[in-house]
Order: C-alpha cells, then sequence, then structure tokens
C-alpha cells in the first residue's frame, strides 16, 4: 500500500463503491406486493410505471424495457436504422450506445468530444458529418447527468436530414435552459427519442431496466412490438384478416400477428413495481445528488489545477448520475492503476467512464484508426468517484481526502 494511504485502511469505515443502489423498506412492501399478485410479468404494474415515467420527463409515451441496452436497440430498430444506415455516436459512452444501432445493421461514426467535459459539441458532429459524407441518425450522449449544447447540435443533426436519440441514460430530471424554455431530457423538445436506464447505480433503479421515451404515437407503437417480438395484438394493424377476425366482424381473442420477428426485450411487474416506488422517491434522490456534488466541488477547490472536476455548460441544471474528477497524473507523480489501488486499500472505490469506443478493438478493426484527440485527453484523466444519494456529507470529506493524500497534495 502506497504509505500516504495508510492512514485510510481503517476496518471500522466501510468500503464506498462508485455507486450504488438505494434500496428502502418501501421498496421492498411494493416488490412483495407484486410477487403475492396474481401478475409477475406483462401485467398492469408495467403500464402504470410507464405512465408515471412519461409525466415525469414531460413525454406522451414511454415504453419500458429489460435494459438500457434493449431500450438503444428499440429506438434503432423503431426508427428503420438498419443496413445502409450510419449512426454517429461520441465516443465517450458505454459501448451499449455504438453497439444497438450496429446490432440493428447500422454502421458507427464516432465523434470526438470535448476533453474538458466528455461531451460532443456542435463543431465535433459537423466534423463526423463532413468525414462520412452521410449519416442516417445521431445518438447524442448526455454524459454524467451533463448536456451539451443540445439545442445547436439538433439544429445541425435536422440541417442534414438526422433523426436523433437522446442517450439519456445518465441523465434523468436534467433539464436543459433553450431558447423555447426550460426542458427536461425526455422530453424530446430537441430529438425524436431518448433513451433511459435504470441499472442499480443509476438514480432511479429496477434492478435491470430501461426506456424510450417518444412523443410519436406511431413510434410508441413500434416501441413496443419491437419489444415484444415484433408481434402485434391491435386488430387495426392486422393483415390475414381471415385469421384475426370472427365471422361476425369481432377480432379473435387469441390472435396475434408477426409484424417482422424480433426479441424478447420486456420488463417485469416485479422490476416495475422498484422503479415505481423509487420514482416517487426521485425529487429526494436527486436533491441529495446535486447536494453532494456541490459539497464535492468545495472540498475538491483546494486540489486544482492537478484534480478538478469536469467542465460543465451554463444553462443546464443536472441530477448527477456520477461525480468524475480530472486529474493529471503525470504531474502528480502516480499512475491511474496506481491509484485506483491505493484508493481501494484506503477503502475508496473508483471507475473509469469510459475508455473510448472508437479504441475499443472490434470498432477499431472493423473502421480504422481514428484520430479524436477530445476523446482521449478527456480518457486520460476522468476518474469517478464514489457518489450515491445514500452518501453522507462525511464520506465526501473522507474520499477528498483520501485521493489528496494518496496524491500528496
Amino acid at each position: 500500500m502506497n504509505l500516504r494511504c495508510a492512514a485510510d485502511a481503517v476496518e471500522a469505515e466501510p468500503f464506498l463503491p462508485y455507486g450504488r443502489q438505494v434500496i428502502e423498506a418501501d421498496d421492498i412492501a411494493a416488490v412483495t406486493a407484486v410477487l403475492e399478485s396474481d401478475y409477475l410479468t406483462t401485467g398492469p404494474t408495467v403500464a402504470k410505471f410507464e405512465q408515471a415515467l412519461a409525466a415525469a420527463v414531460g413525454s406522451p409515451y414511454a415504453t419500458v424495457c429489460s435494459n438500457g441496452t434493449a431500450a438503444l436497440y428499440l429506438a434503432a430498430r423503431a426508427l428503420k436504422l438498419g443496413p445502409g444506415c450510419k449512426v454517429v455516436v461520441p465516443s465517450i459512452t458505454f459501448l451499449a450506445t455504438a453497439s444497438a444501432p450496429h446490432l440493428n445493421g447500422a454502421e458507427i461514426v464516432f465523434a470526438d468530444v470535448d476533453p474538458d467535459s466528455g461531451l460532443m459539441r456542435p463543431g465535433d458532429l459537423a466534423a463526423a458529418l463532413r468525414r462520412t459524407g452521410n449519416a442516417a441518425a445521431l445518438f447524442n450522449v448526455h454524459l454524467n447527468g451533463h448536456c451539451g449544447a443540445v439545442e445547436e447540435i439538433a439544429a445541425i443533426a435536422r440541417g442534414h436530414g438526422l433523426k436523433i436519440v437522446d442517450d439519456g441514460c445518465h441523465a434523468l430530471g436534467t433539464s436543459v435552459t433553450s431558447s423555447g424554455g426550460e426542458r427536461l431530457v425526455g422530453e424530446n423538445a430537441f430529438s425524436d427519442m431518448t433513451v433511459f436506464s435504470f441499472h442499480p447505480v443509476k438514480t432511479v433503479t429496477t434492478g435491470e431496466g430501461g426506456a424510450v421515451t417518444t412523443n410519436d404515437a406511431r413510434a410508441a407503437a413500434a416501441l413496443k412490438r419491437v419489444r415484444n417480438h415484433g408481434m402485434t395484438r391491435e386488430p387495426d394493424e392486422f393483415a390475414n384478416t381471415e385469421d384475426g377476425f370472427a365471422a361476425a366482424g369481432e377480432p379473435n381473442p387469441w390472435y396475434y400477428e408477426l409484424v417482422e420477428p424480433g426479441f424478447n426485450w420486456r420488463i417485469t411487474d416485479v422490476q416495475c413495481a422498484l422503479g415505481l416506488s423509487q420514482l416517487a422517491k426521485f425529487a429526494r434522490f436527486s436533491t441529495r445528488r446535486r447536494a453532494l456534488a456541490c459539497a464535492y466541488d468545495a472540498l475538491l477547490a483546494p486540489l486544482a489545477p492537478r484534480v478538478r472536476p469536469v467542465a460543465r455548460r451554463a444553462g443546464i441544471h443536472p441530477t448527477p448520475h456520477l461525480y468524475p474528477v480530472l486529474i493529471d497524473f503525470e504531474a502528480c507523480g502516480i499512475a491511474r492503476a496506481a491509484l485506483m489501488k491505493n484508493l481501494s486499500d484506503a477503502g475508496v472505490g473508483t471507475q473509469v467512464h469510459y475508455y473510448p469506443v472508437h479504441r475499443q478493438r472490434y470498432f477499431a478493426q472493423r473502421y480504422g484508426a481514428a484520430s479524436l484527440p477530445g476523446a482521449d485527453g478527456y480518457y486520460a484523466r476522468a476518474l469517478s468517484l464514489p457518489f450515491f444519494a445514500s452518501m453522507s456529507m462525511d464520506d465526501v470529506d473522507r474520499v477528498v481526502k483520501t485521493l489528496a493524500r494518496c496524491l500528496g497534495l
């Protein structure tokens, strides 16, 4: 162990992971109630969660599904982003933002990002479009709970005829001040669809789970069809009227029709019961996360310029998902892996979000080496510190003091 961190290795202090769920008695009771009910899946709790989520983000339609990756795939499939299509994706994101539309047949064009925020800028999108010559869609990432210049980015994308999917998996509850007023992520003021994740480290969890919001009724119907094997039970969508309807004209109650083959991306009533309970506490969780971020900001200030929070854009009102810092590892005289081990030994968990997707083996082999210096610069310095709603202010103080000691600051 690094001697500078030895003082932090106190067995009485609990290990602080970089993120974790907050599960309380009412969450357990909500799940238990569904377990004692008639429906464990494809029941009424799914629709209730969809309605509550749609209301929370200001969109008329929400389709919930098995996880955030499935949600990204549903969006790509519903928008028909398949073979022959190119999709622009910023390189600093989780693999799924690129892999999901690619699995539907689209090719990926990686865009650079701001090295100080990890967010794609309007110029980064313009450069990616110049490089590729054409594209069908943009999957724009809202990273760590923050957003870039979404209105300007949308204007460029629409000017090139692109569909827009916002990857809001980090940004439930985040809002943007725009020319049209305050807009929530998920409201789709500047996008066709928005994707969310309810993984345990997110502000609201269903264990695993995801969702897509849209303002278009036909798109919402397509999303629900893609979620459930690509089939429909809606009589007005039946093409086979002979088998779909009885002689008197009423639909046969057992009949369903395959529109196009698909997978089962459904979410369960058990998961949605947890989601409903969590969503009811979202305001409290969000307020706490903002307070923790402010505490980190203040306590980290003396460590600048070697350690500083990621840059944030004016006019964005985030519900933070992660709390990353940018560290000048060379100036501090320590490698990132060594720092992470020393912090872990002292009871402080950390993570890196993310390794640039354009450098991942599969995509690098498929498309060749890309020069995205902003993404490389962000990745080289990023480290996510412990951040979850049940943390105390003493926990934040402990993390910062431990980090300072491990860096010799």
